[in-house]
């Protein structure tokens, strides 16, 4: 069963009857469907949260989109009725759902804060459902750390939202996706890294199945590493062998793991992790350009979140100019490979003429929503600043042939309201373990200059 808050095992008004959530706005811009997600307790959205929503209506992020699906939802659910005093069902099995108008704080309240701002009418009102029903848990649910803070002093129950928030632990797994196998009989060893078909049975290596794609480091008598993977359909362990990717080589062994996912047509879906300079971008475009053959178009794209949340349509020019500031660090990747060839090189013009005949296409993310990819090369940036909607709206958009390639940080996240645990990118890996189609690798090693390197382990 999904968590959706923390929720106090005993204590005062912990008892059978349902409890009481009030949603901040940020909670339904994060996801529309959370009030369906609170099992058969009530929900209270403050009328001040509708005024919010109102102001995100228009456009085509995800912002909007979220605040128009809320809107649409319950307009659905209150259609011929009225709220009255418990308000109207959200569904079969579900809770109940009310918009309470706004309520000032307890008179003893009335001096600690001061500026009269939604977070403010939003935590009064909670005050205020709490204080009137006294038999029952109340609490408010919030991602806006700052208001939580406040709650907290005001002495107000407060939860954040825990339904798409990965658990520790597999965070920590996904982060260490390789196994490490000493010991290995010189037998297998030889199968593996010089027979025929570079494979051994899975049962040479492991006493039990591993997941799918699961990925190896052998270590050999002479100290050296050979790396493979799990290949189920096989049924065997793979040698992970050293290629190149439109002049890019792999430097490591997490890079030499990366390009054979993202040169790998079995798999459609492939996740990049890990800090600044560990070639993640780099590896993801080199691989799409090797086989832009085998696609129609390869589309660059990221969240264009670097600028305060604006929506591309702040910035002049057509959607290419628009979109310029944010995709630039894929133009800087894709300068480097070019730089590898001389200017005249077949390799340099092919990168030319796709650029001019948008076969390499630069494509803001809200112009994705509603399309069918097919036959498709889609590297998405940044992927640590999606929400798991978001990534679910990207994915589902393959059709046939297409290739999902989505990298990015999970520490470095610019959107206020997502963590490590509730980012896209995290929710993604923990969701697709194991799944033929999908491989995660976390890069650890900088690669893109000894200074950089240093300042991501000191700074």
């Amino acid at each position: 069963m999904a968590k959706y808050a923390n929720i106090p095992s005993e204590g005062k008004g912990n008892n059978k009857k349902p409890k009481i959530f009030v949603l901040d706005t940020n909670i339904i811009l994060h996801d529309y469907k959370a009030i369906r997600k609170f099992q058969d307790n009530d929900l209270v959205i403050p009328v001040v949260v509708i005024e919010e929503l109102d102001k995100f209506k228009k456009g085509n992020d995800a912002l909007a989109f979220n605040a128009r699906g809320f809107m649409r939802d319950i307009d659905r659910i209150t259609e011929g009725k009225m709220f009255g005093r418990s308000g109207v069902q959200i569904g079969k099995g579900l809770g109940n759902i009310k918009i309470e108008p706004n309520h000032p704080f307890p008179e003893k309240m009335q001096g600690m804060f001061y500026d009269d701002i939604p977070d403010h009418r939003i935590l009064a009102t909670a005050i205020w459902v709490r204080d009137n029903n006294p038999d029952r848990f109340v609490a408010l649910v919030t991602k806006d750390i700052n208001l939580r803070m406040k709650s907290k002093a005001a002495g107000m129950e407060v939860q954040d939202y825990l339904t798409d928030r990965v658990e520790e632990d597999k965070i920590e797994k996904s982060n260490k996706e390789v196994q490490f196998l000493d010991g290995v009989a010189p037998g297998a060893l030889q199968k593996l890294a010089y027979s025929q078909d570079t494979a051994v049975d899975w049962k040479e290596l492991c006493s039990s199945e591993p997941r799918a794609n699961q990925l190896f480091k052998i270590h050999q008598q002479d100290g050296g590493t050979i790396c493979a993977r799990y290949d189920k359909d096989a049924g065997k362990v793979l040698l992970v062998k050293n290629r190149t990717a439109y002049g890019i080589r792999a430097r490591n062994d997490e890079q030499k793991f990366a390009l054979d996912a993202c040169l790998n047509p079995k798999i459609q879906l492939v996740s990049l992790t890990g800090g600044a300079g560990t070639g993640k971008t780099l590896i993801a475009l080199a691989s799409a350009l090797e086989q832009a053959h085998d696609f129609d178009q390869i589309i660059l794209t990221r969240p264009t979140v670097v600028l305060g949340n604006q929506e591309i349509g702040f910035l002049p020019g057509d959607q290419k100019s628009k979109m310029s500031p944010f995709i630039q660090p894929l133009m800087d990747n894709l300068g480097v490979i070019r730089g590898q060839f001389r200017p005249s090189s077949k390799e340099a013009l092919k990168i030319d003429a796709m650029l001019n005949e948008e076969k390499l296409l630069i494509s803001p993310l809200a112009y994705i929503r509603g399309r069918s990819l097919g036959k498709v090369f889609l590297i998405c940036d940044e992927a640590q600043n999606l929400t798991p909607h978001e990534i679910k709206t990207i994915i589902t958009r393959a059709g046939e042939g297409t290739k999902m390639v989505f990298t990015g940080d999970i520490f470095q996240i610019d959107q206020p309201y997502l963590d490590q645990w509730s980012n896209g990118l995290t929710h993604l890996s923990e969701k697709m373990e194991g799944q033929k189609l999908f491989e995660h690798i976390f890069l650890r090693v900088g690669e893109r200059s000894e200074l950089s390197d240093i300042a991501a382990k000191l700074l």
